[in-house]
């Protein structure tokens, strides 16, 4: 049974979504059921799976017993293991919060939900380049449906954006894929990257070719400036519990860019070797600049957040950027905090929209909330874990960020990214005062707000001081999970090797 534990993140959603699409114009309350049962049982399978990769073992499901190079692959490692892991927390705080009444408003919503959940699973799972195109697929062609659940004008607007631009990447990503299958002769990454290794100089320049186009699509998948512009409307507009799991999309991008550059151009590429790193380094930076701008011109707490999701973006990339174990290890580290927090900060923003009327979540005056004080707390814990204030977690990522910058380095990093938070800081002060103390005297605004959604937030939102209390486990996981990405000898050996002794 263990051995298959690897391909359940894989058909638990598929299976789901196909009972949930099925019976569609069904009871609310089977789809609920069938929904919350199975993104539970993704967190319990996930557990299952990071408490094996914690062995240091790299483990391999080969579909059909067809071994790599020539079959289907899924690989569990320390990352791929983390990043199931990541995506079903927040899957869960998302879904019981739909299940509060957003997902009425289509009936579709916990199929696609479940769908969006097998194309991020598969895309952390697959060892190929072209099954890593056909995931990505999976999740955007979900993600359409999704940003459209309950309609109106906005999201309309931002779906337009949202999916011409993403089919404008999946069209680069097939040429970049058919580009390197040209010149290396196969899409398994292990073997492709021992191919790289070994090319003829003149070759290297269409392998380059492809991989800038893929850099330009993960780039694009992350949000990197300048290819971040339908982040910022795009998660603003969709429904809440969307737009909490949307929080781990980008970083679908930082983890393409982290698989296939340390294992494919590795240091073992020769020439190829660092190739995406003086791009990913500045590019970076650029989008710390940008998002911090974003922030202070956000007028809507929504769109606050999204920014706030471009700001965790800006801060990644440079960690990739400078290439070190260290540095991995530390925007690992901040990858768990910002795709729980930001994640539970969208839910939060729609809970003080319910309660503030028609001024809903833009930043202007409105009555009392009922349940203020309560909301209030909540806004301050998320406001300070995403800023980077002491003692919650996001201080403690950003700081290992920072120490992991070397020489010349410091020199850019450090005030980019302490004047980018301290925008962030100001923001969300801002923010807060105007939503909690600015208030027009009369009757309290809002009906209290129902029990999953104020769960669904704590679950989230409570990451920021369990990593800080668990802070040692999590950075010595961390740690050994940088240290495995830079041997991917490992790998390879594992997929190729074993391979061949197989049967």
């Amino acid at each position: 049974m263990m051995q298959h534990l690897i391909v359940f993140p894989i058909v638990l959603p598929l299976i789901a979504g196909i009972m949930l699409l099925y019976q569609r114009q069904g009871l609310v309350r089977y789809k609920r059921i069938v929904s919350v049962v199975a993104t539970v049982l993704l967190l319990a399978v996930a557990i299952g799976l990071i408490s094996q990769a914690m062995r240091g073992e790299i483990l391999y499901y080969a579909l059909g017993n067809w071994q790599a190079p020539f079959g289907i692959v899924l690989v569990l490692d320390r990352l791929s293991a983390l990043m199931l892991l990541i995506t079903a927390l927040l899957a869960v705080g998302a879904v019981i919060f739909a299940c509060a009444g957003d997902d009425e408003k289509g009936s579709n919503f916990h199929g696609l939900f479940q769908w969006q959940l097998l194309g991020i699973n598969g895309a952390f799972l697959t060892g190929d380049l072209f099954n890593l195109f056909v995931f990505f697929e999976v999740l955007l062609l979900a993600s359409y449906a999704l940003l459209l659940h309950g309609g109106g004008k906005a999201r309309i607007q931002a779906s337009v954006h949202y999916v011409v631009l993403n089919l404008a990447g999946s069209s680069l990503f097939l040429i970049a894929v058919g580009t390197l299958y040209g010149a290396t002769g196969t899409l398994n990454m292990a073997d492709m990257a021992l191919r790289v290794a070994e090319l003829p100089a003149e070759r290297q320049g269409l392998v380059t070719a492809g991989a800038l186009m893929l850099l330009v699509v993960f780039g694009l998948k992350a949000a990197i400036l300048p290819l971040y512009f339908w982040l910022p409307r795009a998660y603003s507009a969709a429904p809440a519990p969307v737009a909490a799991l949307f929080a781990i999309m980008t970083k679908v991008g930082i983890y393409a860019i982290l698989r296939v550059y340390l294992l494919i151009f590795g240091e073992s590429a020769g020439a190829l070797t660092a190739l995406e790193q003086p791009w990913v380094w500045w590019l970076g930076l650029a989008t710390l600049i940008a998002a911090g701008v974003g922030i202070m011109a956000a007028r809507d707490l929504k769109l606050l957040v999204a920014y706030l999701v471009l700001l965790s973006v800006g801060t990644l990339l440079v960690g990739v950027g400078m290439r070190t174990e260290q540095a991995t290890s530390a925007l690992l580290y901040y990858l768990i905090h910002t795709s729980l927090i930001t994640g539970g900060l969208f839910l939060l923003a729609e809970m003080i929209g319910l309660q503030r009327g028609k001024a809903g979540t833009r930043l202007v005056k409105s009555r009392p909330m009922t349940q203020g004080k309560a909301l209030g707390l909540l806004f301050l814990v998320g406001a300070v874990a995403v800023v980077g204030v002491p003692p919650l977690s996001g201080a403690l990522g950003k700081a290992l960020v920072l120490n992991a910058a070397e020489g010349a380095q410091r020199l850019w990093l450090w005030p980019t990214l302490l004047l980018v938070s301290l925008a962030a800081l100001i923001a969300l002060s801002r923010a807060g005062s105007t939503i909690f103390w600015r208030s027009y005297r009369g009757s309290l605004g809002g009906n209290a707000l129902p029990r999953r959604q104020w769960f669904a937030v704590i679950w989230l939102l409570s990451a920021a001081p369990l990593m800080t209390l668990f802070a040692g486990p999590i950075s010595s996981y961390t740690q050994a999970t940088a240290e495995q990405l830079s041997q991917p000898q490992i790998l390879i050996d594992t997929l190729l090797l074993d391979a061949g002794d197989a049967p």
